[in-house]
């Protein structure tokens, strides 16, 4: 493929996750290849006065400012692509009417389930939860999926339900890009065209090649937040006093965590805190087994990929994109989701059969050479990007507002 020049766009979230790691791999591995990329990046800050949060929350359903500077931007820079990973809430949807004016094609990655939750994980009171998908967006305002907030649940809700009204996921983006075919069927669920949505999982870069040791220990890897199943977890240690477990990550349930290691009865856990990526993967390098006990569908989880590169089998939930990764019994094991004893059972299984889970990894390792290795996602990136050159030349017109009041 001839080098292209690239506008990547992205909003930050307050905690850094794997779609911010995401991000800059591809933006890196894109300009290793020959391509030009530019990186548009926003900052998520909560506003400190009510005109600040009106603002915010206007700007959330279409950002004047950023249909401007973007229309702008495209007009010096003149990209042949602009590649979409996280447009909320900063940027905005108006951003995508900057291309169609400009004529430049837009590809869409979809990290979350935000186009048909205001939640973004389909996840509600510690379960999967899809009435917004079966009924009607309108249903998350109820609950206030969004923060838990009912005032921020139904300014994400306006945003999904104008765009749904101006067709903007149909007709101005010209190629979505889903990590797993379970997430590709559930946007085709939720309306998104199933000819424009193509599957790329994510990747690691660079390799980190593969570990040596057995391991000494379970390791944890993650945001520690209720959606990542941390209760479930801390509740199966407490029945696995031989079972040494590391915990790598923050969150909003490190404190959760920390209490109940100097009150509970769960002497075979380490905290170790946030660590810098190297050390992480060192850290994997020593484990035995990664647990990834997550309770909602994910995307992709960047942490499963980086297990599959050390040779690091998986011990994960049987649900959504984890079930689709990982291979039960052959690159790790799965348990049923919110069942503490079947959790409990599998962990046990797996550090007493070191044997096997070693060669669980070593086909895990396999199975990274095989789909997640940065030359096997370039040449399903550039597809994506040839798909939507292509598509943007055939659509049809339709009409592309110069702003929009809200």
């Amino acid at each position: 493929m001839s080098p292209l020049r690239i506008v990547s766009v992205h909003n930050h979230y307050l905690m850094a996750g794997g779609e911010d790691q995401v991000f800059e791999s591809e933006a890196r591995l894109l300009r290793e290849r020959g391509h030009e990329v530019t990186q548009i990046e926003e900052q998520t800050s909560y506003p400190d006065s009510v005109t600040k949060k009106i603002g915010m929350a206007a700007d959330c359903v279409w950002s004047r400012r950023w249909n401007r500077e973007f229309r702008a931007l495209l007009q010096k820079s003149r990209p042949d692509i602009v590649h979409v990973h996280n447009f909320f809430p900063r940027f905005s949807p108006s951003i995508y009417y900057a291309c169609r004016r400009e004529n430049v094609p837009v590809v869409q990655t979809l990290h979350n389930y935000r186009l048909l939750c205001a939640g973004a994980e389909l996840y509600r009171d510690g379960k999967v939860c899809e009435e917004c998908l079966d009924h009607s967006v309108l249903r998350g305002i109820r609950y206030g999926c969004y923060q838990g907030s009912k005032l921020g649940t139904a300014v994400v809700t306006l945003m999904t339900a104008v765009h749904r009204s101006l067709r903007t996921w149909n007709n101005m983006v010209d190629c979505y890009i889903a990590l797993t075919e379970f997430s590709r069927q559930k946007m085709i669920s939720g309306g998104l065209p199933p000819e424009r949505i193509r599957v790329k999982p994510n990747f690691v870069l660079p390799d980190p090649g593969p570990k040596s040791a057995v391991g000494d220990y379970a390791l944890f890897v993650g945001r520690l937040v209720n959606s990542k199943g941390i209760v479930a977890m801390l509740e199966a240690w407490k029945q696995l006093p031989n079972v040494p477990l590391h915990i790598v990550g923050d969150g909003p349930c490190r404190e959760q965590i920390e209490t109940a290691l100097k009150s509970g009865p769960i002497p075979a856990v380490t905290y170790r805190g946030r660590l810098p990526r190297a050390e992480t993967l060192a850290a994997m390098k020593n484990a035995r087994f990664l647990i990834f006990p997550s309770e909602w569908y994910e995307g992709f989880p960047v942490t499963i990929a980086e297990s599959f590169a050390c040779a690091l089998p998986v011990v994960c939930t049987r649900l959504g994109a984890m079930q689709e990764i990982v291979g039960d019994g052959v690159t790790g094991l799965h348990f049923q989701v919110g069942d503490v004893e079947d959790f409990r059972r599998k962990v046990e299984w797996a550090w007493n059969h070191p044997l096997e889970m070693e060669a669980m990894g070593r086909r895990a390792r396999q199975e990274f050479e095989k789909k997640y290795t940065a030359e096997r996602n370039l040449a399903m990136l550039e597809e994506a990007y040839e798909f939507a050159l292509a598509s943007r030349g055939k659509r049809f017109q339709v009409n592309v507002p110069e702003d929009v009041t809200v």
